[in-house]
This record gives C-alpha cells, structure tokens and sequence, in this order.
C-alpha cells in the first residue's frame, strides 16, 4: 500500500508539472492567435486575455490523452534510471501490479475530466463564441428548441430580433408558422411579423404571406398593419452558424445532453452526433486508462537495455495514432455509417486490449 501510494504521488506530481507547461504554452500560443485575429478591431488587452482564458480549459481537455502518456513516461523513465522498477520486482512485485496505481489515478482523472472539467469545457467554449461574435460586431445568434417549437435570436448592430416557429423542415432553414419581433438596440420593441412561412435565402428571411404590425408609441398597431404575399427580411444568420448551433454537442454539458438529445429527437432533428458525443465522453476514462499502459508498455524496462529514446518515441507515436483512430471512429459514428456504441467504445477498449498485450508480452514475472 506505501508503495503504492508512492507511485500515485509520482505520477501525479509528473502529471501536474506537464500540464503546467503545456497550458503555458496553450496561453501564449492562443493569446497571439487572439491578437492576429481580433487586429484591427477595438478589442483591448483584457477582453484579448479574457478570450485566452475561455479557450483553454477545451485545449486542455484535448491534450488530456497526450499528457497521460508523457506522464507514464516520465514516471516510468524515473523509476527505471533509479532502479526502483528492479528493487520493487526483486521484491516480488510484479510490473502489472506497479501499474495499479498510475492507472487508479488515471480513473480518478478521467472521472473528474467527464463530471467537472466537461461542463465548465460546455460554459467556457459557448462563453467564447458569445464574446467572439460580439467582437466582431456581428451580434448574438441563438437556437433553442422547446415544446412550443424552435426560438431564433439574430442580431445586429441595429437591433435584436426574437423567430419562433412551430414547425420546420427538417433543419431549420424553412420555417412554418413563425413570428418575429423586433427590438430596437436600447430594448424597445419596434415591430411584429406574422407568417405562414420563412426560408433562409442568401442573407435573407423570405417570408411568405406575412402581416407587419409597426410598434411605436402613439400608434395603433393594426390599423397601420400591412400585409404582404413576399417578404425579405435582412438576417446574420446562415444555415452553417444554425447547423452549428444544433450540432455542436461540445456546448452541452454532460448533464443536459440526455435531455437536449431528447428535445432534438422531438424537434426532428437528428441526434445521432450528440449520442456518439455522450458515449465518447462516458467512455474517456477508459480511454485515459488505455494511454497510460500505452506509455507503460514502452517504458518498463530497465535503462542499461538501451534504447530508452527510441522506446519513448514509440509510445508517443502509438498514442498519436490511437488518439486519430478513435477520432476518426467518432466520425464515422456521427455520419451513420457505424453505430453509436462501436464508434464511442470499441477504440478504448482496443487501445486498452493492445496494451496489456503489449504489457503481458514483455513482463517477465
């Protein structure tokens, strides 16, 4: 159990010291990307910084797989130099066995990365786009569904304008039964649209069949009302910003992603990127798991076998190509083309596999 606890430390203290170099360097790195792309614009050092911040805790999350193997190594390099990995054997403890610890520290991480950090990856990356957009002076755009139908908000240095809609047809781009309200920039309505129908042309709304009541003070609102059979109204909206807006289950919180699955599916959307998002997510400490008996199956062997450099690139580049597969699984899970739980499992549990046998291979007892 002292060793044990021996182990845990140091392959926390590895993993906390490579994490604190790589977010340095995930600051600095995004703080000039912000700059390059905030030029121009009348966006000070603050909100520049802010920005930074936002993004890096969605790094971070992504860079979780590498930091576990470079952390196993660096573990595992260390014990082997010192010889502890030989006196621990010599004493009958097995290789497998010494991994029992880095490996509960892995799952107590990966819990922690599924039920703490992925929310707080959820508010800061949406915390971003919001401020990004504002920044660019293209104002705020929002989907939201619900059982009274689908809400869009647009905006625009002249105003905001509140859609909703009890029907679509099947992405949101043509929309049936919609009203639209109007603000003015300081908050005050200025008008109100009734439809039958409104499709999304080019940087437009066509409405069809629309009714236009003005809203200003002093004015009887249907008297001046006016109709119309086509209607072009001027919108910041694209059908690639409302696809977004559907299919960026990154946004969602671990937490709410049953119940948005649930309100997509009612909606008549497609869920299926959510789902093989959900299970990605549930099936990422296992994964975390597989990245350490990675970097373990490479690195448990003494130093005066030669080769330790060779070995640790080995690790590295096994982990990166494990890393792309169940990315590329994930995609394929979300175009339909294998099903959710194949794509969101089978990648860890054939990282893990190939690792013990990689383990199993080499241990000698």
């Amino acid at each position: 159990m002292i060793l044990d606890r021996y182990f845990a430390r140091r392959f926390l203290q590895a993993f906390a010291v490579i994490a604190t170099v790589f977010l340095t360097l995930i600051l600095l790195i995004d703080l000039i990307e912000q700059i390059r792309r905030f030029e121009g614009l009348d966006v000070g050092a603050g909100q520049l910084i802010r920005l930074t911040l936002l993004s890096a805790p969605g790094a971070m999350s992504q860079m979780l797989p590498l930091l576990m193997i470079l952390s196993t190594i660096v573990l595992f390099v260390g014990l082997a130099r010192s010889s502890e990995l030989v006196i621990t054997r010599a004493i009958g403890r097995s290789g497998l066995r010494a991994l029992a610890a880095p490996v509960a520290v892995a799952l107590v991480i990966g819990g922690l990365t599924v039920t703490t950090l992925n929310p707080i990856v959820a508010g800061t990356s949406n915390r971003y786009n919001q401020l990004s957009e504002r920044f660019h002076g293209s104002g705020l755009s929002v989907l939201s569904l619900s059982g009274e139908g689908i809400w869009l908000r647009q905006g625009s240095p002249q105003g905001q304008s509140v859609i909703h809609a009890t029907g679509h047809g099947g992405d949101a781009v043509t929309l049936y039964d919609v009203t639209i309200l109007t603000y003015a920039p300081e908050g005050s309505p200025v008008r109100r649209i009734t439809a039958e129908s409104a499709q999304l042309q080019g940087t437009d709304w066509v409405l069809s069949k629309a009714k236009v009541w003005p809203l200003a003070a002093g004015l009887n609102p249907e008297a001046s009302a006016a109709r119309h059979d086509t209607l072009r109204i001027p919108t910041t909206l694209t059908p690639a910003r409302i696809r977004d807006s559907l299919g960026r289950p990154a946004g969602v919180s671990i937490y709410a992603l049953p119940a948005t699955i649930r309100q997509l599916a009612l909606a008549g959307f497609s869920t299926r990127r959510h789902e093989v998002w959900y299970q990605v997510e549930l099936a990422r400490p296992l994964f975390l798991v597989a990245m350490v008996l990675v970097g373990a199956a490479f690195t448990m062997r003494h130093t005066r076998f030669g080769g330790t450099g060779l070995a640790v690139l080995s690790a590295v580049l096994l982990g990166f190509a494990l890393y792309f597969i169940r990315n590329f699984a994930q995609i394929l899970g979300e175009n339909g083309q294998i099903p959710v739980a194949l794509a969101a499992w089978a990648p860890p549990l054939a990282a893990l596999f190939l690792s013990l046998g990689l383990l199993l291979h080499a241990e000698d007892g």
